[in-house]
């Protein structure tokens, strides 16, 4: 093993586009969420209707920027290292997501949401404690009546699987060959076709409960996206467009958008869709969000603020869709100028919210930790 460092290794120069899709495409599962509340949980009406798929996206890019970041390290931190930074750039935003979740927890209590009403204050703050170190809880443990593994914060069920392939990652998989990895990484995307084509579904949805079923969907939904981004990182063949931040965000959004495909007796159609997105066009976008360069400081403005609240939006908004799921519900209120001028006010919110965790709380709050943990310094 490596003998352990106390210097902090200086993150590598960003993707700026890739940094920019990935606010794109946080901010497309807002909309989803929002619009998913009108269908009565039928799949098969969403608009925005793959927008779920923007968690398989994140996958691969977490993948891709992992691999860069750290694939020609490891002689130089050890793998204790590695999970120090890990965490100091994301457990901070965990934390915060789940103290978020626990403030409005009362303010969502509504038929959507059954167990709210009668879950005494003692738990709720248990499970605050329990959700800010992303240790998931048994669906016996549920306190508003979804079977999420993390009831104050859904979202956060992603990053559980993320921690899981980081460990992968840095236990096994960076030692794989280009070949081993390749194989790897076929094995995974056969499991997702099969998934995808013959299973139950016909789509991606699930990975949120600590129940066999749903575990399998996350590992499913993890494996080959992520490691799929380390192999695109590692062989380096990257696309060169221009104008790459904007076509990519046309075609996140196109394939975000596209109406389910097949009813439910052809579940099989929209399994194909969605293998292509995941398999074929997901890396196409990272590929060229990677190969591009910005010119236009607009676009570069514009890039650096979607990708630095693009995690603080994704970790802390979906309590604010829980209140708006209860407002729905409990007013009955239908998809039209109402709910939409609401669900408006409710990205802007969002956003708002995000941008404010990220200055005040998430970036302070990593220095801080950077300093604590690895006697770093900041550059005067």
């Amino acid at each position: 093993m490596n003998s352990p460092t106390t210097v902090y290794l200086e993150s590598k120069n960003h993707y700026p586009i890739l940094d920019g899709l990935r606010g794109v495409a946080s901010v497309l599962v807002i909309v989803f969420h929002v619009f998913e509340t009108f269908t009565g949980g039928n799949r098969f009406i969403q608009m925005i209707n793959h927008g779920y798929l923007a968690v398989d996206f994140f996958f691969l890019l977490s993948g891709f920027v992992v691999a860069y970041a750290y694939d020609d390290r490891w002689d130089r931190m050890t793998t204790w290292d590695f999970y120090k930074r890990r965490l100091v750039r994301l457990q901070p935003m965990v934390v915060m997501g789940s103290v978020i979740g626990a403030a409005l927890f009362y303010f969502q209590t509504s038929s959507a949401f059954p167990l709210i009403a009668g879950t005494p204050v003692w738990k709720m703050l248990l499970l605050m404690l329990i959700g800010c170190t992303l240790i998931p809880v048994p669906i016996s443990m549920d306190i508003r009546g979804w079977q999420e593994m993390h009831p104050l914060d859904g979202p956060a069920w992603s990053l559980f699987f993320e921690y899981i392939a980081n460990i992968l990652y840095a236990t096994v998989v960076r030692r794989f060959s280009k070949l081993v990895l390749s194989i790897f990484v076929s094995l995974a995307g056969c499991m997702l076709v099969l998934y995808l084509v013959l299973g139950p579904q016909g789509d991606l949805i699930g990975g949120w409960s600590l129940d066999k079923d749903q575990l399998f969907i996350g590992f499913t939904r993890v494996l080959y996206p992520f490691f799929a981004g380390v192999l695109l990182s590692r062989v380096g063949k990257l696309i060169h467009v221009k104008g790459a931040f904007w076509w990519c965000s046309l075609l996140i959004v196109i394939v975000l958008s596209i109406p389910r495909i097949g009813d439910e007796h052809h579940l099989w159609l929209n399994g194909i869709y969605e293998a292509c997105c995941v398999i074929i066009v997901f890396p196409l976008i990272v590929a060229i969000g990677a190969g591009g360069h910005i010119i236009d400081p607009h676009s570069a403005k514009i890039c650096k603020f979607l990708g630095d609240i693009s995690y603080p939006l994704y970790i802390t908004h979906y309590p604010l869709i829980y209140i708006f799921t209860a407002w729905v519900v409990n007013n009955k209120i239908p998809l039209g100028i109402e709910g939409m001028l609401v669900g408006l006010v409710l990205v802007i919110a969002s956003i708002v919210l995000a941008y404010a965790c990220l200055k005040y709380y998430d970036e302070p709050v990593r220095e801080w930790l950077k300093r604590k943990v690895f006697n770093y310094q900041l550059p005067r």
